[in-house]
Order: C-alpha cells, then sequence, then structure tokens
C-alpha cells in the first residue's frame, strides 16, 4: 500500500505546484481574463513537449481522473436550483435556445467535420455551459482522452479571449442595456472569469447581472452529464453488442456504469444545498477546493497531453468551436429581441 502511495507522489506532487503557480499567476492579473485552468493545462502542456518521466505517469494518471472525479463531486455543494429562482425565467428561456444551438448544431457540425463524438461534444459542453469546468465534468463520464480535453479547452478559450475583447463594443453598437447586456454575456460567454471581465467591462450593473445569469447557466452540468452518462452507457453498450453479436453482451452495462459514483454525489450535494442544510461557509470552502482541484487535474492532463498529437487533429476542432460560438451568440441576441428585452 505504501509503495502505490509512494509511486503515486511524483505526479501528483508536480501536479499541485503547477495548480499553484497557475493560481498565483491568475491573481496576478489586474482582470482575470485567463483562469487557473486554462493556465495550468498549457503550463502542463509545455513541460510535457520538453520532459517526459515514467515515475510521473501513475500520479498523473490519478490526478487527472480520481481527483477530477472528486472535485466534481465537491462541486455541488457550491451550487443550488435556488438560484434558478433567483435570476428567473429570462435566462433560462435563452439557456434553453443556447443550449439546443450548442449540442444540436454541434453534432451536425462535429459530423461535417468528421469530428470523434466526444471532441465535438466536449467542445459543444464548454461553448454551451462553462468552459473548463463544464469540459472536465463531462470527461470522465464519456471516457474522453485527455489530447480531446486539452484541444476541447484550447478552443473554448482561444474564442473566451475574443468574446472578452469584442462583446463591450458589439454591446455599445448595439445600444443594450445592461440587463441586456448582462443575460447576453451571461449565456454566450463561455467560462466564468471571461464572463466576469466581459460583463464588467461594459458596466458594473452589467458584470453583476452576468454573473448571476451564469451561475444559473451552470446548473445545466446537472442534466447534461446524466445524459452523457446514460449516452456513453448506450454507446458501450452497442458497441459489446457488436463485437459480441449475443444477447448476453446487452445486458452487461451496470447501473453504476450509467450513474458513475462520484456523478451521483455531485447530484446529492447539489440537492442537499439546495434545501438549505449544507451551511454557506462550507459550501465556499467546497466550492473553493473543487476550483483548485480542477486546475491540479488539468495540470495533469497537460502533463499528459502531446502537442505533436494534438496537431493531427488539424483545424476542425477550431472551426467547429468559432461556428458554435458564433451560433450561440447570435442565438442568445435573438432570442432576447424576441422577449422584447432588447
Amino acid at each position: 500500500m505504501s509503495k502505490k502511495i509512494l509511486d503515486l507522489l511524483p505526479g501528483l506532487a508536480l501536479a499541485v505546484v503547477i495548480a499553484i503557480v497557475a493560481r498565483f499567476l491568475e491573481n496576478l492579473l489586474p482582470i482575470h481574463l485567463i483562469g487557473a485552468s486554462v493556465i495550468a493545462l498549457f503550463i502542463g502542456m509545455l513541460i510535457n513537449h520538453y520532459y517526459k518521466s515514467d515515475k510521473l505517469k501513475p500520479g498523473l494518471k490519478f490526478t487527472s481522473k480520481k481527483i477530477l472525479k472528486f472535485a466534481i463531486v465537491l462541486l455541488g455543494a457550491s451550487l443550488s436550483i435556488k438560484t434558478v429562482l433567483t435570476i428567473g425565467k429570462l435566462s433560462l428561456t435563452v439557456m434553453i435556445f443556447t443550449l439546443l444551438t450548442c449540442f444540436g448544431g454541434g453534432y451536425i457540425i462535429g459530423k461535417l467535420l468528421k469530428l470523434n463524438w466526444k471532441l465535438s461534444n466536449l467542445i459543444s459542453a464548454g461553448t454551451g455551459i462553462c468552459g473548463g469546468s463544464a469540459i472536465a465534468a463531462i470527461a470522465p463520464v464519456i471516457e474522453a482522452d485527455d489530447n480531446d480535453i486539452a484541444y476541447a479547452i484550447s478552443a473554448t478559450f482561444l474564442f473566451d479571449m475574443a468574446m472578452i475583447l469584442l462583446f463591450p463594443v458589439m454591446g455599445r453598437a448595439l445600444g443594450l442595456s445592461d440587463m441586456a447586456y448582462g443575460l447576453w454575456a451571461g449565456t454566450a460567454v463561455n467560462d466564468t472569469s471571461s464572463v466576469v471581465a466581459a460583463g464588467f467591462a461594459f458596466s458594473e450593473a452589467a458584470g453583476d447581472f452576468a454573473t448571476m445569469v451564469k451561475l444559473t447557466r451552470t446548473l445545466s452540468i446537472v442534466p447534461v452529464v446524466l445524459i452523457f452518462s446514460v449516452v456513453s452507457a448506450k454507446i458501450k453498450q452497442s458497441e459489446a453488442g457488436e463485437k459480441q453479436n449475443s444477447v448476453y453482451s446487452r445486458k452487461k452495462v451496470k447501473i453504476s456504469s450509467i450513474f458513475p459514483w462520484f456523478i451521483l454525489g455531485f447530484v446529492a450535494l447539489t440537492m442537499v444545498n439546495s434545501i438549505g442544510v449544507i451551511p454557506s461557509e462550507f459550501g465556499l470552502l467546497a466550492k473553493d477546493i473543487s476550483k483548485f482541484l480542477m486546475v491540479a487535474a488539468l495540470a495533469a492532463i497537460g502533463l499528459n497531453t502531446d502537442i505533436t498529437e494534438m496537431k493531427k487533429s488539424g483545424i476542425a476542432p477550431m472551426i467547429h468551436g468559432f461556428i458554435i460560438s458564433a451560433l450561440v451568440v447570435i442565438v442568445a441576441l435573438v432570442v432576447e429581441y424576441f422577449m422584447g428585452i432588447v
């Protein structure tokens, strides 16, 4: 047992050190344009490009898989269904249309660009829900490769940077009110830090509203992850049936494979927090720990990612990300227009 723990230490320690450095670099920025998760991922990829060691592998695998799942469970303690009621039906209406655009349009675009379904849906999830956090939550459910995770996060990050710069300019050009702009930014910009940056670049009131809308949008992780759990299990079941061509093989999928323990834990904590059982101080602490562990997990994913292998995917994933991001921006604005907000 002690030898197993010792084997995990080098990789785990390096991922934690990178996470600390990434958080430090994030805090140095006067405006949080880039989240620590993205910084950690890129640092890990850069290190892996120049230095590789078999001694790191056990700890990196443990961090990118087990620690990531534990971080997702803890995230549930900071989410509450009450947030939906706080924001109201306005954001939910826009959010439903943007999510349908992401996953419906993403499915078609992914097919046309001949992307594997895991990478295509990771990009759609990152664009539709909350950037790196959504990608990190869905990746273990569909058993995505580290290269696909890194590529999906890279794609959403690039378009987030563009949105931070363009959204305030477009919002003023369109003459949007603080509420209309906040709703637009909160439903169309990907990562939380990017929503905050884009929102407050317009006005303080728009920034506050955009942040609240973004929190509501984050809750969609719950149903989306559950849906992907079922979809992934069905695909495994179908593949098993094709390989063995027997009725027996089609009955082998377990309930635990459809609803993994970490998803059950995540949903359970979200529900418990929604009824007010979890103290707010504990919820905030759990969220901070969860975010740090996610940063460490993404550092490990970066350390497992081969830039050369990523290049083989070509430009198609970036085109996918661009089209989906553009569609979401347009759909969110159109829905607001028909609702009489713009």
